[in-house]
């Protein structure tokens, strides 16, 4: 499989390494959010990914083991690219993802929306991603409140990362 990239691919790479969030560590506090987005939108499974030039590293999740995918596979491609939330409400019906291993197998997604993890402008690192075994509808004021956890989960990276420098 392959996926698209953004025009400002190299740079969003670069700002991802410098602030230290591909250690595969686990965080609490993003754990926390996805826990609270889970239960917020009753959805079995969500996740905080992160990708990097080959592969989506699962950074929390809820519902989900955390760990890491080849990118090639990654939903969260398609998110990236702008600074809109993405969502596919049947992935079985979706020519970009229907043959992806991740609908066809385990976890047999069936509804992804992801919302950006906008670090600067043109840069987003990942994604805030709530997924779902069934199809199901979602509204723009969904769309929004998924963003404003999104945006939290940035916070607590721009924060980790200032803590690191002896900033905060």
């Amino acid at each position: 499989m392959s996926f698209p990239l953004g025009p400002h691919e190299e740079e969003r790479l670069r700002a991802l390494l410098e602030t230290g969030a591909l250690n595969p560590k686990s965080d609490p506090a993003l754990d926390r959010i996805c826990d609270e987005a889970r239960r917020y939108f009753d959805v079995p499974i969500c996740t905080v990914t992160l990708l990097d030039r080959t592969r989506q590293l699962i950074k929390a999740a809820q519902g989900l083991q955390a760990g890491e995918t080849p990118r090639d596979v990654a939903f969260c491609n398609y998110t990236i690219l702008t600074d809109d939330v993405f969502v596919i409400n049947d992935a079985q019906a979706d020519d970009r993802v229907k043959d992806n291993p991740l609908v066809t197998g385990a976890p047999f997604i069936r509804f992804y929306a992801g919302a950006p993890l906008i670090f600067l402008h043109n840069i987003r690192l990942g994604a805030l991603c709530l997924v779902d075994t069934k199809p199901r509808p979602f509204s723009r004021g969904d769309k929004a409140e998924l963003q404003l956890f999104a945006d939290r989960v940035v916070k607590e990276i721009a924060d980790q990362e200032l803590e690191k420098a002896g900033k905060l």
